[in-house]
């Protein structure tokens, strides 16, 4: 009878063993797995992430192209303001005249009469 205990017990840890083993084999290819997953994930997110500090530094450097043409076309206003608004003066002639001055040319209005609506 201890010898048909002793064959019952050592079949039992037999499995047991195997069992075990087979429970480790399976969580050392989980762990394997989900690595690989986590991996691939990291990859997309790393990728993605390239994509949008791309595409922010075209827009930002869109930003900065649309800022200067706003500088400039508002600079060319300023200086078409200044060429249109200061060039023009009463100089209160004798007779009354309105001298304008456009791009170094004078011109001399005699007369002037209210515009019609």
């Amino acid at each position: 009878m201890s010898l048909r205990i002793k064959l019952v017990v050592e079949n039992f840890v037999r499995d047991l063993k195997a069992a075990l083993e087979a429970d480790m084999q399976d969580r050392i290819m989980k762990e394997r797995e989900m690595k690989s997953y986590l991996e691939e994930r990291e990859r997309e997110v790393a990728e993605r992430e390239a994509a949008w500090k791309a595409e922010l530094g075209r827009r930002e450097a869109e930003i900065l192209k649309q800022e200067a043409r706003l500088k400039m076309e508002r600079e060319n206003l300023e200086k078409e303001k200044s060429v249109l608004m200061g060039t023009a003066s009463n100089q209160d002639q004798q007779d009354g005249a309105l001298e304008i001055t456009v791009s170094g040319e004078k011109y001399r209005c005699l007369r002037f009469s209210k515009a019609k609506k």
